[in-house]
């Protein structure tokens, strides 16, 4: 809230250049404002009294922008790379799929391990799973299995994330 659409009876006033001007009447606290030709912006509404303070409101606004941008720019997303393997694969293959997830893992990322079945291949699905954890043993020096093996329609996969 600014200037006009506070509609409290005292408020407590911090001056533009931070210190503190006291509790007074919301008029007395305006008239301050427009003296020094800034807004009066109300910065703690549940306080009590209310905070409000003298500032230049689109510099206030520009400002909250700002750090909000900055506060964006620091956090990082975590994506979720997929690698697919299937029931009759040779070891060649999967160090090379190790070796791919282990490149996602350093940046990071988590890393969805999935088995696909095909055909007569569902026959054969608890053979299989031996695979997987193959591949978790050797991925265990750099990730954790955070979601066990899970069998789901024709594919079996598991979440493998960077060890802490």
């Amino acid at each position: 809230m600014i200037n006009g659409q506070i509609r409290d009876k005292e408020v407590r006033l911090i001056g533009e250049d931070g210190e503190q001007k006291g509790i007074m009447p919301i008029k007395e606290a305006m008239r301050l404002a427009q003296e020094a030709e800034l807004d009066l912006v109300k910065i703690a509404p549940k306080a009590q009294p209310p905070v409000c303070k003298i500032i230049d409101y689109g510099k206030y606004r520009y400002e909250l922008a700002r750090k909000e941008k900055e506060a964006k720019k620091k956090q990082k997303t975590v994506e979720v790379k997929e690698v697919r393997l299937s029931p009759n694969i040779d070891t060649n293959d999967l160090n090379t799929k190790v070796n791919n997830a282990k490149k996602f893992i350093s940046k990071g990322n988590k890393v969805k391990i999935t088995l696909r079945f095909r055909g007569r291949e569902m026959a054969h699905v608890q053979q299989s799973k031996h695979i997987l954890d193959d591949f978790a043993e050797l991925l265990k020096d750099i990730a954790v299995v955070e979601k066990q093996p899970k069998l789901e329609g024709r594919s079996m996969s598991m979440v493998l994330t960077e060890k802490r």
